[in-house]
């Protein structure tokens, strides 16, 4: 598998790290201050971009149209989610995309929903969800927080509060609470490292090749439990 690395910061150096152990080649890398072209992608089985919000639909295009698939790691451009998706629809593209990477989070994310199914059957328990990130994290709240409030909403109203920390060198925490008068439940996902992160993108990478369409992280992980599933014996 030949990849394109777009983005040479922490997270991109994690992911040609972790593709060179896995025995991929690296074709290609591009700074997040260099547009990126279709000329560049052509030859490449797949992208992974983990550079800046305001460069992600100019990546986006140029895979569409070099047709290399697109492993989109990047946070902050929820808000051209919709011409994202008809780029890659119009150009017959693929592209896989997610607030968090981690196969953890993605887990996190089904049990935090559950979690608020349950509560909303009961009165008296007021949802709230907090998270935590380094101090070069540009956006807050983070795409994963907004993910989870996203998915939460659907049981208990959009009106969750959400807050936000910046500091030091925290990879990533994320904590959805329910706080009542008499007791507080919580749940935690903390990150150690963001290897999790660049796993999780090299797998979204195998995953996508051969592929065409506008996908979830959520997607793969959820193909892979269903697989699972399915082979446990009976």
């Amino acid at each position: 598998m030949r990849i394109a690395v777009i983005g040479f910061g922490a997270m991109g150096q994690l992911v040609e790290a972790g593709a060179r152990k896995a025995g991929y080649e690296i074709g290609l890398v591009v700074t997040s201050k260099n547009d990126l072209t279709a000329d560049q992608l052509r030859g490449h089985d797949v992208a992974i971009d983990f550079s800046v919000g305001d460069a992600v639909i100019k990546n986006i295009e140029a895979c569409a149209r070099a047709h290399v698939p697109l492993v989109e790691g990047t946070t902050g451009w929820k808000q051209h989610e919709s011409t994202a998706k008809q780029i890659i629809t119009t150009n017959s593209a693929a592209m896989v995309y997610g607030a968090n990477f981690s196969i953890g989070v993605n887990l996190f994310y089904r049990i935090a929903k559950h979690a608020a199914a349950l509560f909303s059957a009961v009165d008296g328990y007021a949802p709230f969800i907090e998270e935590a990130h380094h101090n070069r994290k540009r956006d807050a709240p983070s795409g994963t927080a907004l993910k989870l409030r996203d998915l939460m909403s659907e049981y208990l109203g959009a009106d969750i509060p959400t807050s936000s920390t910046r500091a030091g060198y925290i990879p990533g925490t994320h904590r959805v609470g329910f706080d009542s008068e008499a007791d507080q439940i919580l749940l935690t996902h903390t990150a150690r490292s963001r290897q999790g992160f660049a796993n999780g993108a090299l797998l979204a990478a195998h995953w996508i090749i051969g592929r065409t369409g506008f996908f979830e992280f959520s997607d793969v992980i959820e193909e892979i439990i269903s697989t699972k599933k399915h082979k446990e014996p009976l």
